[in-house]
């Protein structure tokens, strides 16, 4: 069966005020059903490369095409319909119970003036309770976030991701604040979930080891440019090391 590219990426430059040049030029293919992990030092661009294709962040120039349409500002609803984020520090309201936080994923679906008061219909509701369940918090459904710990405030913002059962999955270095073997179980479920409900997943970590076990493909950058780009199973593991080390000169483009 061919593969279906669902996200496209043409010379993405985005440049902030303070002159710092974060991405230069980058060109990124996504298929369907890939589950892709940035990789990269300090400063190299991960994040401005998932805040730009999330929409957080405006490019200076490029163009994205999402499901083979591209996207502008004026319909950026065509993707962010199909959007699911997972960020770093959670992003949840902590006195709220998970279940609230996991509704606030269908905010854009929904209507703005009753989703203000959390009165979302009772469908909403069982999806964000079954969306609970697959991330193994259908007992935390009505306690605060405040109570929870890191590992599972992280599963409920997985849940608020998948509510809307979306296309595509962003996750923006969703472990860095974990421990090692925290961190190893929330990655297993992301992957597990993305086959499970048909999600294309990328996501930017700073853990190699997670990135080689969990990942299908791995995009290595440095210096705002894709230095790596190749399935896991043939990464050239010399070339990670070379990369984080500065020595970009050599590393090869494209699939390996």
């Amino acid at each position: 069966m061919k593969a279906i590219e669902l996200l496209e990426l043409n010379n993405i430059t985005k440049t902030f005020n303070d002159g710092t040049a974060a991405l230069k030029g980058v060109d990124l293919h996504v298929m369907e059903g890939e589950f892709v992990v940035l990789l990269g030092p300090s400063g190299s661009g991960k994040t401005t490369l998932i805040r730009s294709i999330s929409g957080l962040v405006r490019p200076n120039d490029g163009i994205i095409k999402f499901k083979g349409k591209t996207i502008f500002d004026e319909n950026y609803s065509h993707l962010k319909k199909n959007l699911g984020v997972v960020f770093q520090d959670f992003n949840l309201v902590e006195n709220l119970s998970s279940l609230n936080n996991v509704l606030s994923g269908l905010l854009f679906s929904s209507n703005i003036f009753l989703s203000m008061f959390y009165l979302f219909n009772k469908n909403q509701k069982l999806h964000a309770l079954e969306a609970l369940n697959k991330v193994g918090l259908l007992n935390k459904a009505y306690s605060r976030v405040s109570t929870l710990s890191g590992g599972q405030k992280q599963r409920v913002g997985i849940a608020r991701a998948i509510v809307k059962r979306p296309t595509l999955l962003l996750a923006d270095e969703p472990v860095a604040s974990l421990d090692p073997v925290i961190s190893a179980t929330i990655m297993k479920l992301l992957r597990d979930l993305a086959k499970e409900l048909g999600i294309t997943v990328v996501c930017s970590l700073h853990q190699v080891d997670l990135a080689l076990e969990f990942s299908d493909r791995i995009i290595g950058l440095a210096d705002g440019k894709i230095v790596i780009d190749a399935q896991t199973k043939n990464i050239d593991q010399l070339k990670i090391q070379k990369m984080y080390r500065g020595q970009t000169d050599g590393l090869t483009f494209g699939l390996v």
